[in-house]
């Protein structure tokens, strides 16, 4: 076979084009944001939208005094005093200073520990308990009852992975405005995923499945995902080279990472296909281990629950979209090739049907479940923390206790830097400024009525 100079030139800039596409690809510049003056106030998600200074911003101040911080970065915990204002985190003091606002409501936290919010990276807020149908204000019932555990466990911020329709985008709204006491909320909206794979088998999630055919269906759905609302985009397999790079390239160019339910060479796909986020400990080989170390793809493994499943019923059963074979051994054994491979891995529980009125022990158990990957108990709740903060995209507002951070802030009766089950004793939530949680309870602070004196009659109060 004979080839000419010109015709081999084309095709080895083809080949030099495709392996640094496949090597460039989780790290091409997105969107719009470059353009975006640095400093400027933008709302607190991955849409990244500017916003008038001050927009929604609090009237209170809190001063945690007497207590050791965890502050998430790295640093060993300390004596030190927090000061919040408004919806940040103003300063951390030396524990004898008091260099804070006068008239700020003081709050003894002696003996117990200071930390960032927890964040759970893997949640489905309106997931049917009994499997049946329902309308869309069930969920958003359903919704805003699971997500006060999520708020006494300690957890701040939720990444719903696939809810029914708008629901996960209009009580992200309500919290965002102050006007519910639970985590605020990072939404995915519906699950992407071809005609008849995961979750779309015979209808079985309904409403938080998108189905597409197409690499022009894909695009599509993941543009109707973000006018929803989306913070990310969430795809699971089966799909095509064509569909995956489609929903990849349109989700990069409106700014938002792409996280992947996905397993055996549909990992491998994916990834070349350059998807940031790789969910669940699934089939795959070394070698796509490997190629997410080397794009630098995030995990986000959720051994728990796959843990249960395998407790409760020996196996994953009746699925078309979970054909391979797979086991509590041998997801640890990969959490554990994950971290030997240098691989960002974040903490998501994906507590399905009922399994959220256990917290916070499921979402111990995950904890608990890094440290046997060789994680220190410090390291696993760094993860918890500031690793899901980078993963969202969040890095720069959460996720660590410092000045100008958002105020997302637990404090725990204990020492879980150390010990990692003192997280069940979490008695005070601030989320974005707000106390969610006082003593252990959900807490809703008394309402402002609007101006009363032009509701009531001048002549019966004489």
């Amino acid at each position: 076979m004979h080839m000419n100079y010109s015709n081999f030139i084309v095709i080895l800039i083809g080949i030099i084009a495709s392996v640094g596409a496949e090597v460039s690809a989780q790290s091409e510049p997105r969107d719009r944001r470059a353009y975006i003056e640095v400093g400027s106030a933008t709302s607190d998600d991955p849409r990244n939208i500017p916003m008038p200074e001050g927009y929604l911003e609090p009237d209170t101040s809190y001063i945690l005094v007497g207590g050791r911080v965890f502050d998430g970065t790295g640093l060993a915990a300390r004596k030190a005093t927090v000061v919040v204002k408004g919806r940040t985190i103003a300063a951390i003091l030396p524990p004898e200073s008091r260099d804070w606002p006068e008239g700020a409501e003081t709050i003894d936290v002696s003996g117990q520990t200071v930390m960032p919010g927890l964040i759970d990276m893997h949640v489905h807020m309106s997931y049917r308990e009994d499997g049946s149908h329902d309308s869309e204000a069930d969920a958003t019932l359903r919704a805003i009852e699971r997500l006060r555990f999520y708020a006494e466990s300690g957890i701040t911020t939720v990444r719903d992975v696939a809810s029914e329709g708008m629901v996960p985008f209009r009580v992200k709204a309500w919290v965002g405005q102050h006007r519910l006491p639970l985590p605020r909320v990072y939404a995915a909206g519906q699950l992407i995923v071809g005609t008849g794979g995961h979750g779309d088998e015979n209808n079985a999630l309904g409403g938080m499945i998108r189905s597409a055919s197409g690499a022009d269906d894909w695009r599509e759905a993941v543009r109707e995902q973000f006018k929803n609302g989306a913070d990310l985009i969430k795809i699971a397999s089966h799909f095509t080279e064509e569909e995956v790079r489609a929903a990849v390239s349109e989700a990069h160019e409106l700014g938002l990472k792409v996280t992947a339910d996905a397993e055996t060479f549909y990992i491998e796909r994916a990834i070349k296909a350059g998807v940031d986020i790789v969910e669940h400990p699934l089939p795959r080989s070394p070698e796509t281990i490997a190629l997410m170390a080397r794009l630098e793809v995030e995990s986000v493994p959720t051994l728990t629950t796959y843990n249960r499943i395998f407790d409760e019923a020996g196996g994953y059963w009746g699925s078309t979209s979970r054909r391979f074979s797979f086991s509590k051994e041998a997801n640890r054994t990969m959490l554990k090739n994950l971290k030997q491979k240098g691989i960002k891995i974040g903490v998501g529980t994906d507590l399905v049907v009922d399994w959220f009125r256990a917290l916070p022990a499921p979402y111990i158990a995950e904890l608990e479940e890094l440290v046997g990957a060789g994680f220190t108990p410090s390291e696993a709740l760094m993860a918890a923390t500031k690793t899901n903060a980078e993963i969202l995209d969040m890095g720069e507002k959460l996720g660590t206790l410092e000045p100008g951070k958002l105020a997302d802030i637990i404090v725990v009766n204990g020492r879980p830097d150390e010990n990692l089950r003192d997280l069940s004793k979490v008695s005070i939530v601030i989320r974005d400024g707000d106390v969610i949680v006082k003593n252990g309870h959900s807490f809703t602070p008394p309402h402002v009525p609007i101006d009363p004196e032009s509701w009531l009659s001048k002549e019966h109060n004489k």
